[in-house]
C-alpha cells in the first residue's frame, strides 16, 4: 500500500449535474431543540452590535465539534448577548445555497463543497476559516466475500454518491492498484454502485452490494450488520490525517463582523479542548444533538466505534485539501483548479495565538 494518499473531495467541480442534484435537497431543517444551554446569559453584550449570527452543520459525527458546541452552549457562551441560531443540512451544495443567500453565516462543511462554492464563484463568496474534523472514512466487506483487499475485484462495492469524497477516494485507491473503472458507469474490474447513505446499510444486508467506501457513521451500521472494516482511510494519509470537516464563511460576513466571526472560532477551539477532555461527555452530547436535530439518536453499537475513528482538529490540514485537489486532477475529473485564497487564517491564528499555542499552517493557499 503506497503512503501517499489518493484521494480528494473536489470531484464536484467537474461534475456540474451532480451539484445541482443535490442542491435540490433544501437547505435542512430550522433550529434545534433547546436544551437550556443555550440561552443568552442576563444582562450579556452584543458583539458589535450583532443580533444573531446563522450557523449551519449536518447532523453526523464528523461534525462533532459543532454538534458538542450546540448541545453544551459553548458557542452561545462566546458569542454573549449575540444569538448563535442554528440550521441543519444533508448536503453540501445546500449549504453553499444557504451560504450565497445569506441564509447562514458560518457554516460546518466538507472541502468538496466548500472548494465547489469558492471555485463556481472565482473565489468570491467563502473562505475556509478553521479545520474541524480529520478521519472516519472506511472501507467495510462483506466478510464472506472478500477476505482481503485483492478480493475486492470484481465485486460490488458502494460509494455515497457519484463524484463525491468517497467515490473518488476509492476510485483513485483502485486505479493505485491496477485496476481499471470507468469513473462515470462505475464499471471495470471492481463495480462502483452510488448508493445512499442511508440506505447502503440495507443494500447490504440484501446482498446488492458486497461492501462501501464510506462515512462514519454509515461504516460502523455496516459493521454492526456483520461487515468487517478492510481499509481505514486514514492508513492511506502521512500521519494518518486528512480533512473531512472544514469551517466556512461568507466573505462579507467576515470582512464587516471580525469580532464576531472571531468568537465563534474561539468557541470552537474550546469545544474541541473539552471534548478532547471529556470523551464521554462529549460523545453523549453530540449524540444527544444528533437526535434533537434528526429525531433518532444512535445506538452504542455505532455510536462507540464511529466516535473513535473520528479526530476533532483546529488545524484545516490544508496541505490534504491540496494533495486532493492534485489526486483529482491526475485521475481526470477536473481542470486543476486555483485554489489559492481559499483560506484565510489570520482570525483562528489570533484566537491560538491568544490561548498560548502556535498557529496553523495553510499551504500557500491563504489570502495575501
Amino acid at each position: 500500500m503506497p503512503a501517499a494518499p489518493r484521494t480528494t473531495l473536489t470531484a464536484l467541480l467537474a461534475l456540474p449535474l451532480l451539484a445541482l442534484s443535490l442542491g435540490a435537497c433544501g437547505y435542512g431543517s430550522g433550529a434545534s431543540e433547546d436544551d437550556g444551554k443555550t440561552k443568552i446569559a442576563a444582562g450579556a453584550k452584543k458583539i458589535d452590535g450583532l443580533d444573531s449570527v446563522k450557523i449551519g452543520y449536518f447532523p453526523n459525527l464528523t461534525h462533532a465539534t459543532a454538534l458538542v458546541g450546540n448541545r453544551e452552549g459553548l458557542f452561545q457562551k462566546e458569542l454573549g448577548g449575540t444569538e448563535a441560531k442554528y440550521s441543519q443540512f444533508n448536503a453540501g451544495p445546500s449549504e453553499i445555497e444557504a451560504l450565497n443567500a445569506g441564509s447562514i453565516d458560518i457554516g460546518w462543511i466538507g472541502p468538496s463543497p466548500a472548494i465547489n462554492g469558492y471555485t463556481k464563484s472565482a473565489g468570491k463568496n467563502l473562505r475556509i476559516i478553521g479545520g474541524s474534523a480529520s478521519g472516519g472514512v472506511k472501507l467495510v466487506v462483506n466478510p464472506k466475500k472478500i477476505k482481503s483487499l485483492a478480493d475486492v475485484k470484481g465485486k460490488k462495492i458502494a460509494t455515497p454518491q457519484l463524484g463525491n469524497t468517497q467515490d473518488v477516494a476509492f476510485l483513485n485507491w483502485i486505479a493505485e492498484r491496477g485496476w481499471k473503472v470507468d469513473a462515470q458507469s462505475g464499471k471495470g474490474d471492481v463495480s462502483v454502485i452510488r448508493t445512499d447513505n442511508k440506505i447502503t446499510p440495507d443494500a447490504y444486508k440484501s446482498g446488492s452490494i458486497d461492501g462501501a467506501w464510506v462515512p462514519e457513521p454509515t461504516a460502523s451500521k455496516l459493521v454492526a450488520e456483520g461487515g468487517k472494516v478492510l481499509l481505514d482511510e486514514a492508513d492511506l494519509w502521512p500521519d494518518k490525517k486528512f480533512v473531512i470537516t472544514n469551517i466556512i464563511v461568507k466573505q462579507s460576513f467576515l470582512e464587516e463582523h471580525p469580532k464576531v466571526v472571531e468568537a465563534v472560532l474561539r468557541a470552537s477551539v474550546k469545544t474541541n479542548a473539552w471534548i478532547g477532555e471529556n470523551p464521554a461527555k462529549a460523545k453523549a452530547a453530540a449524540n444527544a444533538q444528533l437526535k434533537a436535530d434528526s429525531g433518532k439518536a444512535l445506538p452504542a453499537e455505532v455510536l462507540d466505534p464511529a466516535w473513535k475513528s473520528i479526530s476533532t482538529t483546529d488545524d484545516p490540514l490544508a496541505a490534504t485539501l491540496d494533495a486532493e485537489a492534485e489526486h483529482a486532477v491526475r485521475a481526470g475529473l477536473l481542470e486543476k483548479p486555483d485554489l489559492k485564497g481559499i483560506y484565510d487564517l489570520r482570525p483562528l491564528n489570533k484566537v491560538l495565538r491568544a490561548a498560548g499555542r502556535p498557529p496553523v499552517d495553510d499551504a500557500g493557499l491563504g489570502v495575501k
